[in-house]
């Protein structure tokens, strides 16, 4: 036997495998890169801030169902869903839930909480309700400020002192980004088109479950996702950032089957940046981050 002839080979056989080794490492560390979740940090949008892929909704039924938790349970929920990778939270100044905000956020790190809120019908003092919903988040700034629930194609001019008081706020960095939030089809439309919407929150399942209609009403019958998809597509096209709501159907969504179907479709729209669901247990927490996973993992 040539103990050289078997040395040679070996390392040759050797060498081989480091090389293929070597090749093959910048295509695993891809698909790795390529791996998405639902805590993914991503980006809303032009205004570029960042946030997770699922946010935890704070107003299912105007927030009765997380009132109902009482609010020590809601705190260690919050704060559960924060330690699972949460960082985006949805909330209004209408919800029942706003005076616990502030107690439930205070031990998480501001710089990693999304905060998304809301304000509805029309102010006489738009701008002191802006400082009443900091004071009860007890925060210096909300990273997100809405319109509430608009549902006509005249939003614009109807809220535009509410719309003058958030760009107030945001050029005193009170808000970092706004938008609207849209429960009909004529509201969607001019906020798809609108230059001074950075974010959108749109209802979205493909069930077509409390989605916007072309009727000016916050939950008309009748409605289909297709009309509601085509104005995501050009809120996408203006850089918009795009948030999906509804995605359990406002709750309705009891089968396990709808809950799977509305939730692949949400993640398998790729203008949406994000969406939240109302939680009122860490198994629906869980489950959310669950069914997301394996729908983003399928592609």
């Amino acid at each position: 036997m040539n103990v050289h002839r078997l040395a040679r080979r070996e390392f040759l056989t050797r060498t081989a495998a480091a090389v293929t080794a070597a090749c093959m490492a910048p295509a695993l560390v891809s698909a790795a890169a390529a791996k998405r979740t639902a805590t993914d940090i991503v980006t809303l949008g032009r205004c570029g801030l960042k946030l997770s892929r699922l946010g935890m909704g704070t107003g299912s039924n105007s927030g009765n169902v997380q009132l109902g938790l009482g609010q020590e349970t809601f705190n260690k929920l919050v704060r559960c869903a924060f330690d699972r990778g949460i960082t985006y939270f949805d909330c209004a100044k209408g919800y029942k839930t706003t005076p616990w905000i502030g107690d439930a956020i205070a031990p998480l790190p501001r710089e990693k909480v999304f905060l998304l809120s809301k304000i509805g019908g029309n102010p006489e003092k738009p701008g002191e309700v802006i400082d009443e919903l900091l004071k009860a988040y007890k925060t210096d700034y909300i990273d997100c400020l809405l319109v509430h629930c608009m549902v006509k194609d005249s939003w614009t001019s109807d809220q535009k002192r509410l719309m003058d008081a958030i760009d107030e706020a945001k050029s005193k960095k009170k808000v970092l980004s706004k938008g609207v939030s849209c429960h009909a089809l004529p509201a969607l439309r001019v906020a798809a088109a609108s230059d001074w919407v950075d974010v959108n929150l749109v209802r979205i399942n493909p069930q077509a479950k409390h989605v916007d209609g072309e009727t000016p009403k916050w939950d008309a019958s009748g409605a289909t996702i297709d009309p509601v998809m085509e104005q995501v597509r050009i809120m996408d096209r203006n850089g918009h950032g795009i948030l999906g709501m509804k995605i359990i159907g406002n709750g309705d969504f009891t089968a396990a089957d709808d809950r799977e179907k509305s939730i692949r479709f949400a993640m398998a729209q790729p203008e949406v940046d994000a969406v939240t669901i109302g939680f009122k247990s860490e198994a629906e927490i869980d489950e959310a981050i669950g069914r997301m996973n394996r729908a983003l993992a399928a592609g």
